[in-house]
């Protein structure tokens, strides 16, 4: 059994053993928040920053703790206003960092990503307010440049870490997109880009210079933007394939690394040469786009793997010194997979983590002097990978024809038994997939016996754009058929019992539960529709479609705007077809599916008289954030399921 240690805030690793496993989990164990998350290893190796979550006031309080290295002790705190946390961080220099900054609106509620940026010491010191919407009363330099009536994204800093950083700013009211290269000390700024395109991204050379630009047009596709030097614009780039996403630059700016798909198939990594725009084929994969990329010491990747299945990492060049490392340090954690976090600049110190199926994984400092890798913490600390279930990628043939892919997550049972099985549709449904690594809801109903189908069906992510587009105008057409048919290719297989069948999804899986309890009551014997989506032309009258125009015009392309279409994939109107028990759960505060979605779903069945069971969380959005709320509604599917499916 692998030993699971925490860091302590006493900054001393002290390995404990699990005791003997209960008989089943606890529920504790999948909904309590992780102590410690988002290690990031100072350039010179000497300290490490990791967000703490610090008992306060009768809930939790994140704080980014830093620890000295080697010996782990703390040397600095930095904790935000009350309600403020940071979302994300990395090192500017040797003794600084750059934060962006999330908001807690209520105890209960999901913290919400505020655009602003600032900038800190290790040990607390000299905090400066770098960009952002309270930039005049915040920052020293508020008086010189205002505020920021914008939303700011670290786009990432020099390769000398020298305190500066890049930081794109998304403006509320403007059709241009600016680029900043901000000094973290001083908290100057200067402006290095300026589009005249709303919401663009960044892609920055080595050498400090801004060479593309990309994002979404009104349309909702796809644009890209390359600068000229010469002339000192910037050229929108046509024809460039399905896919193509400029990713980094190598030391050199003579060469980078893309994303790029000639004709909509799954998406290979390649490398371009800037000057005459050849390439070299990295990753690719038949079935599968390429994921999972390692990146070394130089800040360049050397490793990838297929979105589809069991992850399998392949090395660029296997005699690569990162990619020898990488193989090194995978063969001390089978059936796990190993990711490279951060380098120290001098390559000596690493931080990864290993992860798999059955594990939430945990991260380790390696110290390639001495050969020693050192645990630092795990997530869900509470979970032995151990009492957790395998899940076993599927593949199966759809009617017409069409490869699916899939994963099944088996819970331990006597051999020649049948276990009960949810399906499990997961949300999106477009450029989202389902992955083999550890899945939350998966292994909690695995802990309660039930088998779990999950079917990476056609419109998913995962596999190119040409395999995303198919799913286009058929939410409720051969998306569903995929889902049947990957249900009843796993009924044949003989390890689950076909009798003994329920639905559950979040999202779009929600609306995937109530459409196939409609379409298809002989196979299952309950549904559950978390958050989910049940009038399609509701969605059209939602605040995000309402001040979002490309929103609205993805939308269009997703689900088109044909009311009797839109009638005819919209579960509400079958409510008169769903006779098999039903569980809502929604979020009072859900801007994506609003409430008014579940209460229409909930008003037809009851009219029906088909009365669902009602779970409403007034402070929750999109999927529930507070342990309370997640507690009481794992606690509601339990007893839902077990009453329907249970032994």
């Amino acid at each position: 059994m692998r030993l699971r240690p925490a860091l302590l805030c006493a900054a001393l690793l002290a390995p404990y053993g699990h005791a003997s496993a209960a008989p089943k989990v606890p529920l504790s164990a999948f909904v309590q928040d992780d102590t410690y998350s988002k290690p990031r290893l100072a350039p010179d190796g000497k300290h490490i920053a990791v967000t703490a979550r610090i008992p306060s006031g009768g809930r939790t309080v994140p704080i980014v703790m830093i620890y000295t290295l080697p010996e782990l002790k703390i040397t600095g705190a930095i904790r935000m206003p009350a309600f403020e946390m940071p979302a994300n961080y990395l090192w500017v220099s040797n003794t600084r960092l750059a934060i962006t900054k999330a908001k807690e609106l209520g105890s209960r509620e999901q913290p919400v990503l505020t655009g602003e940026v600032l900038a800190v010491n290790f040990d607390g010191s000299q905090q400066e307010y770098l960009y952002g919407y309270d930039m005049f009363r915040s920052s020293r330099r508020g008086d010189r440049y205002g505020d920021d009536y914008g939303y700011g994204e670290i786009v990432g800093v020099p390769q000398e870490r020298n305190g500066h950083l890049f930081v794109d700013s998304h403006l509320w009211r403007s059709s241009h997109s600016l680029l900043y290269d901000i000094d973290t000390t001083s908290a100057t700024r200067k402006l290095v880009a300026d589009l005249a395109m709303p919401d663009l991204g960044f892609v920055m050379q080595r050498d400090g210079k801004p060479r593309f630009a990309y994002g979404t047009g009104e349309d909702g596709y796809a644009v890209m933007f390359r600068h000229d030097d010469t002339g000192n614009a910037w050229t929108k780039l046509d024809n460039l394939g399905r896919r193509y996403v400029p990713m980094m630059f190598d030391a050199g700016d003579k060469s980078f690394i893309a994303r790029y798909s000639a004709n909509g198939g799954p998406d290979t990594l390649v490398r371009e040469h800037a000057s005459d725009g050849t390439r070299t084929t990295l990753f690719e994969s038949p079935n599968g786009s390429v994921t999972g990329l390692q990146f070394g010491a130089d800040d360049l990747p050397f490793a990838a793997s297929s979105s589809v299945g069991v992850p399998s990492m392949r090395y660029f060049d296997e005699n690569h010194a990162d990619a020898k490392l990488h193989k090194l340090l995978s063969q001390q954690f089978p059936g796990s997979v190993v990711s490279f976090v951060d380098f120290s600049a001098d390559g000596n110190l690493l931080l990864f983590g290993a992860s798999s199926d059955r594990d939430p994984g945990s991260y380790y400092l390696f110290n390639r002097a001495t050969g020693k890798a050192d645990l630092l913490f795990s997530a869900m600390e509470a979970i032995n990978p151990d009492d957790m279930a395998p899940r076993q990628p599927i593949s199966f043939t759809a009617r017409d024809g069409a490869a699916l892919y899939g994963f099944l997550t088996m819970p331990p049972h006597p051999a020649g038994a049948k276990v009960p099985l949810v399906l499990m549709p997961h949300g999106g449904p477009h450029n989202i997939y389902d992955s083999w690594y550890f899945d939350t809801d998966a292994q909690f109903l695995a802990s309660r016996g039930y088998a779990v189908l999950q079917v990476n069906y056609r419109g998913s992510g995962g596999r190119g754009l040409n395999f995303e587009y198919a799913g286009y105008h058929q939410w409720g057409g051969k998306i569903q058929d995929d889902l049947v048919d990957g249900l009843k290719a796993t009924i044949a297989q003989g390890e689950v019992d076909g009798a003994r069948v329920c639905v559950y999804g979040g999202s779009f899986g929600g609306y995937s539960a109530l459409m196939l309890a409609a379409r298809e009551p002989s196979l299952f014997k309950c549904a559950v529709g978390y958050a989910g989506v049940y009038d399609l032309g509701l969605m059209y009258k939602s605040d995000e479609a309402q001040h979002d125009k490309r929103f609205t015009n993805i939308l269009k392309r997703y689900i088109g705007t044909d009311k009797q279409e839109l009638d005819r994939y919209s579960p509400v109107n079958y409510a008169s077809q769903i006779k098999l028990p039903v569980l809502l759960v929604h979020g009072g505060k859900d801007k994506r599916a609003p409430v008014e979605q579940a209460e229409a779903m909930r008003d037809a069945l009851a009219k029906a008289g088909n009365a669902p069971e009602w779970l409403l969380a007034p402070a929750e959005g999109h999927g529930f954030y507070d342990t309370a709320n997640l507690t009481a509604f794992y606690q509601k599917l339990e007893a839902f399921l077990a009453r329907h499916i249970g032994k």
